[in-house]
Order: C-alpha cells, then sequence, then structure tokens
C-alpha cells in the first residue's frame, strides 16, 4: 500500500509511477461509493479514507440479536433508480437480494386513530386509477369531487418552484393534501412540505403536469403505456429466455444492508480506512489539496470528497473557502429517531397485513410512520414474533430526537401500540437516534445547487458526496459517490449533475 507521507515530506512532483493521491472525508454508504470508484479508476494506493467514527457505514447499519436483524436507518432501497442494484450485482451480492414479500405490499394511513389501506395506485402526488380514491373513507364527499377536479383544472406553465404543499393542494385540493400527501411525503423525506421543494424531490410530477395538463390524464397515459409494454414483455418472454433476477419495487441484503458496506470494504485496499480520525479542515494548496487532522497532521492529495452533510462540509472549508461554505450552510438537515421493537405475534392484535403505515400531521400523533418489518422481510424475526420499526421526529417534531430516552418510549411506543391494538410490553427494544441526518431540500434548492456548483467549478479536484444535494435514497448516495469521484477525476460535465427523479 503507498503510505501517506505528512505534508512537510510531500514531493513537489510526483514519482513517476505513482499514481495520483485522494482523500474521501466520510465513510458513509456515500463515502465508501467514492472510496470504490476512486480506487477502481487509478488503483491501489490511490485513495485514503477519513471519518471520526469508529466503524464504516454512517447512518447505515445491522444489529443481530436473538434471531431479529434490525436496520439502524434504512431498511431496503428502490429498484426503479439502478445504481443500487448494479453496485450489488458488482459487489457479487446479486443472489443475496431480498424481495419484499408478496402478501405485504399495500400499506396504510391513519385516519381518526384508525389504519386505513392507501388507495389503490396512489403513488406520493397523484392516483392511477379513480375508483379507489372514489371510496376511500380517508376523503369526505367534498374532498373527492375536488380531487377529481384536477381533471380539469388549468397546469401551471412557467418552470418556477413551488413547495410540495402548495403544488398538492393547487392540483387534489387540502383533504388529498392533508390525509394522502403530507403523511407519504413525510414518511421519505422527514420534511416540512410547506418548504419541501417539488422541484428537488418530486419534479417528475410538474413534468406530467405541464404535458397532459392533468396528473389523473398522465397517469393513466403512463398506465395504457406500462400495460403494453407488459403485454410485449410476455409475447417476448414466450420466444426468448429473460436472463437475469427480476425484482420487486424494493429489495434488501439477506444479511442485512451491512453487507454491502463489508463488501465494499473487502475492495479496498487494507489500511486505506481511517476510522477515529476527525478532519479539522480541508483547503486548496498550490494545486494540491491540504487536509488537517484534529490531531495536528497534515497531508496533501491530489483530490478531497467530502462526503458528509452538507453542514460538515461547510466546516470543513468555511476558512479556505467562505463562498462554497456559505451556500453548504444553507441546506437544512433535520434529525429522527427509530424505535424498533420485538413482539410476540399473538400480542399484536392487527393483522399486519400490509408493509406499514403513515399517520398525517392532522393526527397530532408523535409517530411519522411504522413499518412492519417482519411482514415486509420475513427473515428479519423469529418465527412467532413481529418486528415493528416505529418513526418519530423529522420537521414535524424536532423536539422528539433530543427528548430523554424514557420520555422518549413513553410517548412514541404506547401510540404505537394503540393503533396496532398491541396488547403486552415488547420482548426487545432498540434505538436509534439521527440528529441532523435528513436534508431539507427547501423551495428553490436546484437554484442552490447551481450556485454551489459554480463555486466549486474553480476549484479542481474538489467534490461533495452524500444525500444533501440530488436524493436522500441508498442509490441516490450512491449515485453521488459515483459522480463525486468522476468530477474529481476531471471526467463529469455539469449536466451530469442533474437531480434524478425519486422514483
Amino acid at each position: 500500500m503507498f503510505v501517506l507521507e505528512e505534508m512537510n515530506a510531500f514531493p513537489e512532483r510526483r514519482p513517476p509511477g505513482i499514481p495520483p493521491r485522494y482523500a474521501v472525508v466520510g465513510c458513509g454508504i456515500s463515502g465508501l461509493s467514492t472510496a470504490l470508484e476512486l480506487h477502481e479508476a487509478v488503483g491501489p494506493g490511490s485513495v485514503e479514507v477519513f471519518d471520526a467514527a469508529a466503524e464504516p457505514g454512517g447512518v447505515l447499519g445491522t444489529v443481530s440479536e436473538d434471531g431479529f436483524q434490525v436496520e439502524r436507518s434504512a431498511d431496503n432501497f428502490i429498484t426503479t433508480l439502478p445504481w443500487g442494484v448494479e453496485l450489488c450485482r458488482k459487489l457479487g451480492l446479486a443472489e443475496s437480494l431480498v424481495t419484499t414479500n408478496p402478501e405485504a405490499r399495500r400499506a396504510f394511513v391513519v385516519h381518526c386513530g384508525k389504519l386505513h389501506p392507501l388507495p389503490d395506485g396512489f403513488q406520493m402526488l397523484a392516483p392511477t386509477r379513480w375508483w379507489p380514491l372514489a371510496v376511500t373513507p380517508l376523503l369526505s364527499p367534498w374532498g373527492k369531487l375536488r380531487a377529481a377536479a384536477e381533471y380539469v383544472l388549468p397546469p401551471r406553465r412557467d418552470d418556477g418552484d413551488e413547495s410540495m404543499a402548495d403544488f398538492a393542494r393547487r392540483r387534489l385540493g387540502n383533504e388529498v393534501f392533508e390525509r394522502l400527501v403530507e403523511p407519504l411525503v413525510s414518511a421519505v423525506y422527514g420534511a416540512d412540505t410547506e418548504k419541501l421543494s417539488l422541484l428537488a424531490t418530486l419534479s417528475r410530477f410538474r413534468e406530467m403536469e405541464k404535458r397532459y395538463g392533468s396528473l389523473i390524464r398522465a397517469m393513466r397515459a403512463q398506465a395504457v403505456e406500462r400495460r403494453k409494454k407488459v403485454r410485449a414483455a410476455a409475447e417476448a418472454a414466450e420466444t426468448v429466455r429473460e436472463s437475469g433476477a427480476r425484482y420487486s419495487m424494493f429489495v434488501t441484503l439477506r444479511h442485512g444492508l451491512h453487507q454491502l458496506l463489508d463488501a465494499i470494504v473487502e475492495r479496498l485496499p487494507p489500511g486505506s480506512l481511517h476510522l477515529s480520525t476527525r478532519v479539522e479542515s480541508v483547503a486548496p494548496c498550490e494545486g494540491k489539496w491540504r487536509l488537517r487532522r484534529a490531531d495536528g497532521g497534515e497531508l496533501l492529495f491530489d483530490g478531497v470528497v467530502l462526503a458528509v452533510p452538507a453542514h460538515a462540509a461547510a466546516a470543513l472549508t468555511r476558512r479556505s473557502l467562505p463562498g462554497l461554505s456559505a451556500k453548504l450552510a444553507e441546506i437544512d438537515y433535520t434529525g429522527s429517531t427509530i424505535l424498533a421493537a420485538a413482539y410476540r405475534r399473538e400480542d399484536v392484535g392487527h393483522p399486519l397485513d400490509g408493509s406499514g403505515c403513515v399517520v398525517p400531521a392532522v393526527e397530532k400523533s408523535p409517530v411519522l410512520a411504522i413499518s412492519f418489518s417482519s411482514r415486509k422481510y420475513p427473515h428479519l424475526a423469529p418465527p412467532g414474533t413481529v418486528l415493528l420499526r416505529i418513526f418519530a421526529g423529522g420537521a414535524r417534531r424536532p423536539d422528539l430526537v433530543e427528548m430523554d430516552e424514557s420520555q422518549l418510549r413513553a410517548s412514541v411506543l404506547p401510540e404505537a401500540e394503540r393503533l396496532l391494538a398491541i396488547h403486552a410490553p415488547p420482548l426487545k427494544t432498540w434505538l436509534f437516534r439521527w440528529r441532523a441526518a435528513m436534508p431539507q431540500y427547501a423551495v428553490g434548492h436546484p437554484d442552490l445547487l447551481r450556485e454551489i456548483r459554480r463555486e466549486m467549478s474553480s476549484l479542481p479536484g474538489l467534490g461533495l458526496a452524500g444525500n444533501g444535494y440530488f436524493g436522500v435514497g441508498i442509490p441516490h448516495c450512491i449515485r453521488s459517490g459515483r459522480l463525486a469521484a468522476a468530477w474529481v477525476l476531471g471526467r463529469a460535465k455539469p449536466e451530469d449533475f442533474a437531480p434524478s427523479p425519486a422514483f
């Protein structure tokens, strides 16, 4: 392995045959993806990864106890975005991918303290089918009529950004927003939907509005196209044997998402991870980049990728790059808590005939959502037991993230037990807190990203990766690492950094 030299021993000119050296600050999935890309592009000894934590993974990780497999944050990832599945295949993990239980592929919404099925075909901001929306008890007759009027409402034609709340109310009315859109979006982004940027998150719905004039018309047209594709695929399958695995919309890894982290670490050269090592600052230095550790040590690299939250990247560049730092600091973050709880199946009154439930803000509940983890993926819990994960906090209740553990449990657990008719205490619980971990893409976020890109255009060798920029899910983070690696290698174009669709 190419051994790091202290700055005062770093040669002014790289000896022939010695590859360029890159540093990655942050050892979560974004940083590890960056490091893997750089290692494969440049070769052994080219990448060093620094993180203040004692273990790699950032917020990702898996706890295995007494037959239960509990994820510390995300428990699966979407397959309609390719980057997660692609990485698993490259790492030899394709056979370990597990699809969701077919018997649990529906969700519930809490209304008046009870769980009701989410109308079939409702996708975040629009219905793909009208009849389920017409008969759902989640909406009043007036709310259903107002939603139906979306079909004839004139579209907004300009390209300006707007909040998720404003868009949903404008197209579908306040009831659909409060009882369907707000809880679904909050469960994904943990955000204040009154401030959340539509163009930074679900821009495809604005594009549908502009193209078809109506979300309902757009969803109908797309459903017809999907049916044609399904028929064509079925006809082709009669004569051509299909290759490759077929997945449901969401997948996980059989032995936990730590499998993904471990597989990347195994691909990196031994000694390339510097854990329990805090980086204090990053600065340009005579055509290279100086990385200063908290212990006073300084190192020079040809390029540096900051794969940490935007607020942490702002702190690292505050003195050396105040313009960039100020822009990064504008990206706000919120925190969340996950309380996982295991029960005997016989103690849970609800049939758990779905993947989980979301809770609208109008319910005034401390709970954001509940994932029926062992129903989605039965291997996560021993037979005769149930594993639930209860989400709280976010922009709706930031106080819960800092609340005393006993108070937090007393606030969240009884509410979940009431909703699911649980009549006995849990067998085990696990609590995970994530402070300032979820970026809040405020209205104008795409414009802010353009300003950040302009600042970075004069800083060759400096890259950014993480969930603060183009998306919050695992595939988005993997993509951000790939893009950051390409950027510092001089192989990326500005158009590569356009936000990708959430779904």
